[in-house]
């Protein structure tokens, strides 16, 4: 619409003068957005609460009397001061009383791990919590404002000595911006502050009330930008069950629930049921489909269902009438200093208080003992009285703290006949003397305010701390690749003639199970290959040889080929690893000259290099026109490399005469102790070099043994896991653990017997609290105990293979002592020690063997060009 100004048609022009709709439209507009932040939205930063919910504690001080009030009742009184209805602030008040900190809870309030609503209003009741009482109110020290109608005052914030904001979390979105301050856990925001008071830095994380599991390394100290990883705590109860127990902030077991079926529907998982025993404590079960990994399903759960979600935090507040970006660091920082700052003044009030009561106590006595009422007897006016009162007080007033008002004189005359009948002098200077105590530790307190801070902080946190633990654990948590766990839930097929690779061939040949994110890799006979994403049905070149899933970063799988070159006319040979690549691109395994060929090709996924039987044609003029080459004599170098010569001679054809083995050798396993996954990018503790039917030991704290694969999948939770090493059958397990029955430790050792892999097995007594203590398969184990003889310690060391012989794995062992124990540790014997250094020297090789290898096989061509990564982002 134009800007101009019009008048209505017939009117006077002098009556009737319009507005440019663009400027009301930008001012309606700003003070629509500045009262949606200011008066919605947007918590201040001094009580950490919105308005609504400071109307609604300020309502229920109002009303307090120490019993329950009806919910419909306080959202009555709460709109007196809240200009909206009654469901925006019933609403607001379950919230706050979900967070079971400033409001005491009476009824059904909901669940926030089930997403249960709260009962009606009227069937519920509330009041303020002792914690409340004792940190948000204090009507001295509070600003007070005129409500929305101008009936009744409120508060502008409330005098919080707390860092409430941040120990209850906020979320609010307003017009142009948002706040999402995560909660923060009690114990941690109160020793954090007295750090603060300290003069100390302090860093705190969010702690959820449902739990779980979170990775704050990228929280930013909740500023804009920052992300914080939450994920369920998935336990696997056996091989064919995992259960849930603890949810991610945010969710709800509802809605975790319907993610974990929506993923199985579409084939990302493989479940047979969903169990919700939810009650007092959150536990979803969930049953596996047969042949099922539980470990690489609780990958999957995390990758494909709502068990692990992202949240951004983004700590906006409101200042002096502004919104501003925060850290929660700075936030706490700012709070702690405010509660330093009410803190003295209600102790400025309570010195005025003091003082008042010393002058009046003071006066009192100078009016009664000297008899000073005597002289306004003969008085005939009030003044009279009043400069009597005044003249019989000069000799004193220069003892006092300030001068002597005309109210003071007049709350002399209120005093009352028996009152000064039965003036006890002593009593009145008990009175005096204990107000002089209190005024002295008062101006005390002020000289040392951190002091009385820091001691005001430690007294909440006694009285209010306990059960507020954490409940959130804090961990480092590993990125799952959605391709390596999603379930098969798709087919793989080939016309290899027309050149057709997809999923909805199924006319045609079948290669393998596969996922719906797989990548596809089709090498041709032309010498060409292309990297596509899998669809229904995609042409990827005529005359396929080999097709197959692709794995990104595979260091592994190697292709060995031979290719007729059409320049030369020559037999080329090649062994060539695929790394980086660009999605539907073709890249030329040979020299590209016309009339090349592929004469033979194999797909090896852990490097095998065969050996094959070459015939030439009878008309070559090589006197031996049948031999045999083994792929093992040429290493492995880039895809772009054209190969070396197999021979000059025509060829007739190649056969595979033997199977290879790898030449890449074991693979060296690590055991990452911050994650618990096993890895091969030398991250953690070295545990072996592997091949083929290798197996990992695990013992637990629990007293158990679990022989696993040495699959990456595997899961391990580290605070549980004593020991982890390549498993050696001749190795004997050398053993302490505490037995809870009889409270003492006994000593074992014994071989491993079992060969079934995924499966616990307890080696100690079954008591609930009995564990494992020490747990070694060095060749001459030793310990060092700590033994309680009378009043002195006593530090002894035992070879554990001189204090026992070799016995069942099922033994009890032996007692370890019959002193008290106060400490043991695992020291190993000089042999064992230098069995170990070789076995570590020897790995260390292996992996530098292992690197050079890869080195020399990366000079042509092995690292992809940046444009290429950029693409498809293998790299």
């Amino acid at each position: 619409m134009s800007d101009e100004k019009n008048t209505i048609d017939g009117a006077d022009d002098s009556l009737h003068t319009s507005v440019p709709i663009t400027g009301m439209y930008k001012e309606w507009f700003l003070d629509y957005a500045s009262y949606v932040i200011l008066e919605r939205a947007v918590p201040a930063i001094e009580d950490g609460l919105k308005p609504v919910q400071r109307r609604i504690l300020h309502a229920m001080k109002e009303m307090d009397d120490g019993r329950f009030n009806k919910v419909a009742n306080i959202i009555g009184q709460s709109m007196q001061y809240h200009p909206h209805g009654d469901q925006s602030i019933g609403d607001a008040m379950v919230n706050l009383g979900q967070k079971e900190l400033l409001i005491e809870t009476q009824g059904n309030w909901g669940d926030i791990r089930t997403g249960d609503g709260a009962a009606a209003a009227r069937y519920i009741e509330a009041r303020l919590s002792k914690f409340a009482l004792d940190v948000v109110f204090n009507p001295q020290t509070t600003e007070w404002q005129l409500s929305y109608d101008g009936r009744k005052r409120e508060p502008v914030t409330l005098p919080v000595k707390f860092p409430l904001l941040l120990a209850q979390g906020v979320e609010g979105i307003a017009v142009g911006l948002s706040t999402k301050i995560l909660p923060h856990n009690f114990i941690e925001l109160i020793e954090a502050s007295i750090e603060i008071l300290k003069g100390n830095k302090s860093n705190v994380l969010p702690d959820f009330i449902t739990g779980g599991l979170a990775d704050f390394s990228e929280y930013n100290e909740g500023h804009r930008g920052g992300k914080v990883k939450v994920r369920a705590r998935i336990e696997e109860e056996d091989s064919k069950t995992l259960a849930i127990k603890e949810i991610p902030y945010g969710t709800t077991t509802d809605s975790l629930i319907d993610s974990i079926l929506k993923a199985n529907d579409k084939g990302k998982i493989k479940i047979k049921k969903v169990v919700d025993n939810t009650a007092k404590d959150v536990e979803i079960q969930i049953q596996l489909a047969p042949g099922v990994s539980p470990d690489v399903t609780i990958d999957a759960l995390y990758a494909f269902t709502d068990c692990e979600i992202s949240i951004s935090p983004n700590a906006c507040v409101i200042i002096e009438d502004k919104p501003v970006f925060l850290t929660v660091n700075r936030i706490l920082e700012y709070n702690t200093q405010q509660t330093k700052e009410l803190l003295k003044r209600e102790l400025e009030i309570r010195r005025g208080e003091l003082l008042e009561r010393l002058l009046f106590s003071s006066l009192e006595k100078i009016f009664i003992e000297n008899r000073i009422y005597r002289d306004i007897e003969e008085c005939t006016t009030w003044d009279a009285v009043l400069e009597a009162i005044d003249r019989g007080l000069d000799p004193y007033k220069p003892d006092f703290y300030r001068e002597i008002s005309q109210d003071d004189l007049i709350r002399l005359t209120e005093i009352k006949i028996k009152r000064i009948s039965k003036f006890d002098a002593f009593k009145a200077d008990e009175l005096m003397k204990r107000l002089q105590e209190e005024l002295k530790e008062v101006n005390h307190h002020l000289r040392h305010l951190t002091e009385y801070s820091i001691k005001y902080y430690q007294n909440l946190l006694d009285k209010y701390g306990k059960g507020r633990e954490r409940k959130t654990e804090i961990r480092a948590l590993d990125t799952i690749e959605a391709t390596v766990v999603a379930a098969n839930n798709a087919k793989l097929y080939v016309n290899r003639v027309d050149g057709f690779v997809g999923y909805g061939l199924k006319k045609d040949e079948f290669i393998c199970d596969c996922s719906d994110l797989d990548d596809v890799i089709v090498l041709r006979r032309d010498g060409k290959f292309m990297v596509s994403k899998i669809q229904e049905k995609g042409f990827m070149g005529k005359d396929i040889l080999y097709v197959g899933v692709f794995r990104k970063n595979d260091d592994r799988m190697t292709y060995n080929l031979i290719y007729l070159d059409g320049g030369s006319g020559r037999a080329m040979i090649k062994r060539f690893q695929i790394g980086g690549i660009t999605r539907d691109k073709e890249y030329d395994l040979t020299k590209g000259t016309k009339g090349t060929k592929v004469l033979y090709l194999t797909a090896n996924p852990n490097g095998e290099a065969e050996l094959v039987t070459v015939y030439l044609t009878q008309g070559a003029k090589a006197r031996v026109k049948v031999f045999d080459f083994d792929f093992a004599e040429i290493e492995i170098k880039g895809r772009g490399a054209g190969g070396n010569i197999l021979t000059r001679y025509p060829v007739r054809k190649i056969q595979l005469k033997m199977e290879g083995k790898s030449t890449l050798g074991g693979i060296n396993v690590f055991y990452d102790t911050v994650v618990g996954r096993l890895n091969t990018d030398q991250r953690g503790k070295l545990i072996g070099n592997f091949l083929g039917d290798d197996k990992i030991i695990v013992f637990y704290k629990n007293g158990e043994y679990e022989l696993t694969s040495f699959e990456l999948t595997n899961r391990y939770e580290p605070k549980d896991v004593v020991l982890i090493e390549k498993f050696d059958i001749k190795k004997v397990i050398s053993a302490i653990y505490y037995d809870g029955g009889i409270k003492t430790y006994f000593v074992k050792r014994f071989l491993i017997e079992t060969t079934t892999i995924n499966k616990r097995f307890n080696f100690i007594t079954d008591h609930k609290q009995s564990y494992l203590k020490v747990v070694s398969t060095a060749s001459q184990p030793q310990i060092s105990v700590t033994l309680s003889k009378g009043k002195e310690d006593e530090v002894m060391e035992y070879d554990l293979d001189m204090l026992i012989d070799v016995k069942g794995w099922k033994a009890i062992g032996n007692k370890l002592s019959t002193y008290p124990v106060k400490e043991i540790s695992l020291i190993h014997s000089e042999k064992a020690t230098a069995e170990n250094v070789e076995e570590s020297e020897e790995f260390a090789e292996e992996i530098e063997d292992t690197s050079q290898e890869l080195e020399i096989g990366s000079k042509i061509d092995l690292t992809p060009k940046k444009d290429e990564d950029e693409q498809l982002g293998l790299f």
